[in-house]
Order: structure tokens, then sequence, then C-alpha cells
């Protein structure tokens, strides 16, 4: 069985056993570690403590500072919580930020959440309960719904009734395209997560769904089927700006389909598909969010450049946009 220290030593062109996963110690489920990167974060993060810090099975918060210039510092540290700790991390950017504080945290799971967003209440103890039902999983995760800037919500999500995600081998599934969409929604195992080395810091956008397949390459996942995670979208955000592009995200599928972890792992014969299909649902998420901001011109280039890509799948594309039209 491959050890961490193996997997961290593969180059991105190397091959490993399809079967090869990380060995899982067995023990507690309950010490969890909530790791929050923060840059200027000052009319939020106050909120996002608070949602983490209420989590009774939380064990500790750390909050990286990427080199705030707002009052984001002084909030944190305006907090009296014995669970709750502050770092820094000069400017280093959002995933060296995650990886500086996965390195210093002592649960057994790791819950990556955004310093704008809200975990809802029995957010962690719903993915614990989930992860005690699930002992061989290297990630637990749920869904969430969505806020605007104010934290009113304007998502539907709750309509979905009894919608499924994937569990088990999910890493075909995942590679077509990042259905977790937000780490604030999923506990990774904080041992899987060290041994396929962290985010990728080389990657601007799209470095959680890299991740993720990397985690999905070594062991399984389970969903837990709740909401538990209060998504704000404004143009602030990462994904959400509006200058954001397809092709702004195109270099994360580059990296998933030349990783020797990943391919390894993919059934022979896939990778061609896989990777269109990665591309279609990408661009197909662009016009979403073009669309729940208004840019309909946008939204509408990029439905046709789904067809470019996939005829077969511009009706299903074209009912995920319209969906989003009324917050779904």
């Amino acid at each position: 069985m491959i050890t961490a220290e193996e997997i961290l030593d593969l180059p991105a062109t190397s091959r490993v056993a399809p079967a090869a996963r990380v060995p899982l110690r067995v023990g507690s489920t309950t010490s969890v570690s909530v790791v929050i990167p923060a840059k200027n974060v000052a009319a939020y993060v106050g909120e996002t403590l608070a949602s983490a810090l209420a989590q009774a099975e939380v064990t500790e918060v750390i909050v990286v500072d990427d080199g705030s210039t707002d009052d984001t510092t002084a909030i944190v540290r305006a907090i009296r919580d014995p669970r709750l700790r502050l770092m820094t991390n000069d400017s280093a950017g959002v995933s060296a930020a995650r990886n500086l504080g996965a390195q210093h945290a002592g649960g057994q799971w790791l819950l990556f959440l955004d310093a704008d967003d809200r975990l809802r209440p029995g957010a962690v103890a719903a993915l614990l309960a989930a992860a005690r039902g699930a002992p061989r999983a290297v990630l637990v995760y749920g869904d969430y719904n969505t806020i605007d800037s104010e934290g009113r919500q304007i998502g539907r999500r709750a309509l979905l009734k009894g919608r499924r995600k994937p569990s088990g081998d999910v890493l075909t599934r995942l590679a077509a395209g990042n259905f977790i969409v937000n780490g604030g929604i999923a506990l990774a195992r904080a041992e899987a997560f060290r041994a396929i080395g962290g985010f990728d810091v080389s990657l601007r956008y799209c470095e959680d769904w890299h991740c993720w397949c990397r985690l999905a390459a070594i062991g399984e996942f389970e969903f837990a089927p709740n909401l538990l995670l209060d998504y704000r979208l404004h143009t602030a955000n990462t994904m959400n700006a509006a200058v954001r592009t397809p092709q702004d995200f195109f270099p994360a599928i580059a990296r998933v389909f030349d990783d020797g972890l990943i391919m390894a792992r993919l059934p022979a014969g896939m990778a061609a598909g896989l990777r269109r299909a990665a591309e279609v649902h990408l661009v197909t998420y662009s016009a979403m969010q073009a669309v729940r901001f208004g840019r309909y011109r946008q939204a509408f280039a990029y439905l046709g450049m789904v067809g470019r890509r996939s005829l077969k799948s511009l009706p299903r594309a074209a009912v995920r946009i319209a969906l989003a039209c009324f917050g779904i």
C-alpha cells in the first residue's frame, strides 16, 4: 500500500497502482479544525467566525491572514475564545494560507471555510454523523444555499429535496466537474489531505477541485444530504468576479489531467471524454454565474461555447442555466 511520503514524492507524470489508498488510522472522528484564509474581509469575518465557533464539535478555528490592510485582524483578535488562533501568511495567496493552517491544525478532520461564508447550525455535527457511518471516507461533504452581500438568502436549493450526490469511489464523476463547489461544506481527513500535498499553490482558480480529485484518487467520499453552508455571492468572490471567464478556469483542467496520481486511477481510455466534460461543466458554471449577476449576453455566449464542445450537453446546460435564474 502506498504511503503518505510516497504520494508526496510522485511527479505530475508518474503512475501509481490503481488500487492505491492511504492507510487510515481508526480513532475518534470528533476532532475538527476549521481553517479560514482571510484578506480584507472586515465586513464579514466576524459573522463567519461566529458561525464556526457556534459549532460545538469544532475543536479549533485557525484564521490565516493573507496581508489584510483593513480591520480584519483587529476583529479576529477581539474575539475571546480559546479555540481561536490567528496566523499570518504575508500575501502568499489563498492556497498557501489554507496549507499553512492545515499544517498547524491539530484536528483529525479539516474544514476549509471562506471568510465571507457562514456555517449553518449543526453543519459540523451532520458531517461527523456521516463520517461515523463511512469509516473509509477521506472526505465527507454536504450541500449549500446562497446568500447575497447583505446576508439575505437568494438561493432556493432547499427545493431540491431528496437530491443525492455521489458517495464511494467518486473520482471519475469528480474529474468530469466539481460537484462539491465549496470547501465549507466538506470535512477532509487531515492525514489524507497532507498525504496528497494540500492545495496546489500554482493554480489561481479551481485549486479546490484539483485537491478534491487527488483526495478521490486515494480514498472514498461520503455525501451528507444537508444544507450546511450559506455561500455568499458577490463580485468580490474569486470565482464570481465580473472579470472571470471560462478561460480563467481552464489551467486547472490541464493540471487535473496532467496529474499522475489522478490519471493512474481513471479508467483507461476515459481521460479525453472526461476532460471535455470538465470543460463543459466549467463553461456552464460560468454561464450560471453570469445569469446570477445579470450578465445575460455573456451567459448566452458561454452557452454557445458549450454547444461547440458537445451538442449532446447543450440541453442539460441550458436547463442548469435557466435554474440559476431562480436561485437553484
